[in-house]
């Protein structure tokens, strides 16, 4: 039986690929590649939720997009495939996890960062003003700083990466 926890992974590993591929990519690569109704979503996106780095990318901001579409990506059906079958048996996880974790984190805590402490005035598209609408963002963001802080933890700490599975 999978732990709660790995089930959470799962999601986030899962669902993160088609994020990646019809939103993240967005932000680095052309706009003909996608149908309207995706750069429509897009729009509605960065306008609604005031995010000037998916809006107009800074270049920055553009090299951790790179890094998710040329190293995170394929991770992705690696780590789904490791939690859908349950990391007991998938114990070699461990250390592309603690890779991962720590690199997302990093990555995301920057973004944070940015969110919360950059001056926003004058930037076209308009990014956050107040602190409703820069803790908004945040809130975006978020998720993908807490989930990696989780799974660089439970990578390290967690005696199922170590344990031996009895076999039947």
């Amino acid at each position: 039986m999978a732990r709660p926890l790995d089930i959470v992974f799962l999601f986030y590993f899962a669902s993160h690929i088609p994020i990646t591929i019809f939103v993240d990519s967005q932000a680095l690569l052309p706009s003909w590649l996608y149908p309207h109704q995706l750069r429509d979503l897009m729009t509605w996106y960065c306008a609604e939720f005031k995010d000037p780095m998916m809006a107009a990318p800074p270049t920055w901001f553009k090299t951790f997009v790179m890094s998710e579409l040329t190293l995170q990506f394929p991770f992705f059906f690696v780590a789904s495939y490791a939690f859908w079958k349950g990391v007991q048996q998938c114990r070699w996880i461990r250390i592309p996890l603690i890779v991962y974790s720590s690199h997302v984190a990093t990555t995301t805590v920057a973004i944070c960062y940015h969110v919360l402490m950059h001056d926003f005035s004058g930037v076209k598209p308009p990014g956050p003003e107040t602190f409703s609408e820069r803790r908004t963002l945040f809130f975006v963001y978020f998720p993908y700083l807490l989930v990696p802080i989780m799974l660089l933890m439970d990578s390290l700490f967690s005696s199922v990466y170590r344990t031996k599975v009895k076999s039947s």
